[in-house]
């Protein structure tokens, strides 16, 4: 397991070094001169200004001097200072937003797989009654709403025309914090980035339970009478769960890109929303830095979804 868990952990630092570099030759192929993101536009600056602040920022040296210099300042958590707010580190405020988007991923992700595990469980159950064609209807409409549609229509009935929920931010401003008002900001965006997923895992938890109940293990125990209810949850629905989580596993990629929209939309202070203004804002140093973090706790979470498996079924084992 020690050995398993040292290799991966070095293929992720190369796919992450990868990353590193894939995303540095992009910002710099972006239309437009870097430098400008350091200059008021309404004040003019001369030729030989200009020429000296490209020199102190590194700007005039060839791209892999360029990204060797960031690279070595990287390693030692110097991340470089944000254009847009004001020569602000960029490691503290990166990980400032963390916790509010954590948060959010992670009641979302808690919703759409306790909701679509359990819907996907009495779908197969009820296999071919109305019940089941109306989840599959509803899976095939949230599987098939990108998240800024999905965000959009949510913020615009359930804000707008119900006042159900706040339109945004994350509390009340002027208000002391309390967790009723965290929850009631909160609810609403969590419940609509899941809504994609959840589709998801119930479509999977669906077929991969109908496949398990078919097998002779699951008719054996029938036949010696255990009641339904205990075949469904103690021998169908342990064995029904291996593709569910390989497919979230495999998805927090593309949750963290719903999410980027999802708190735009909502103006919810997290990593989504400053990444969005970083790029519009072209804050090179805030993007670099936050990419590979988004990095990291993919290539983490895939790691801990192949350990996943060793838990849930004993016959699985990591290759040492």
């Amino acid at each position: 397991m020690l050995i398993y868990l040292l290799r991966r952990a070095g293929v992720g630092l190369l796919m992450l070094l990868a990353l590193s570099v894939l995303v540095f030759l992009l910002l710099r192929l972006t239309p437009g001169d870097p430098v400008s993101a350091y200059i008021n536009p309404s004040a003019p600056i001369s030729p030989e200004a200009l020429a000296e602040l490209r020199t102190r920022l590194g700007l005039d040296q060839p791209l892999p001097v360029q990204y060797l210099a960031w690279l070595r300042a990287a390693l030692t958590g110097d991340f470089g200072y944000s254009i847009q707010r004001g020569g602000a580190a960029v490691l503290p405020l990166v990980i400032e937003r963390i916790g509010p988007t954590a948060l959010l991923m992670g009641c979302a992700l808690v919703i759409a797989v306790v909701v679509g595990i359990a819907t996907g469980i009495v779908s197969a159950v009820r296999r071919n009654s109305g019940l089941d064609v109306a989840l599959s209807v509803i899976a095939s409409l949230g599987v098939s709403s990108p998240a800024f549609l999905t965000a959009l229509l949510g913020l615009y009935f359930f804000s707008v025309l119900l006042h159900i929920a706040p339109s945004g931010g994350m509390l009340t401003p002027g208000v002391p914090f309390s967790f009723g008002d965290l929850f009631a900001h909160l609810i609403l965006p969590a419940c609509l980035l899941s809504i994609g997923y959840l589709a998801l895992i119930m479509r999977y938890m669906r077929a991969s339970l109908l496949e398990v109940l078919n097998q002779d293990y699951v008719r054996t125990a029938r036949a010696k009478g255990v009641k339904e209810f205990w075949v469904i949850v103690k021998h169908a629905t342990r064995n029904a769960l291996l593709p569910v989580i390989t497919l979230i596993g495999s998805t927090i990629g593309v949750a963290i890109g719903g999410a980027i929209f999802l708190e735009s939309v909502f103006n919810w202070p997290g990593m989504g929303l400053l990444l969005v203004n970083a790029v519009n804002s072209r804050d090179y140093p805030v993007i670099m830095c936050a990419t590979l973090i988004i990095g990291a706790c993919v290539i983490a979470v895939n790691l801990l979804t192949d350990l996943a498996y060793a838990a849930i079924d004993p016959r699985i084992q990591v290759a040492s």
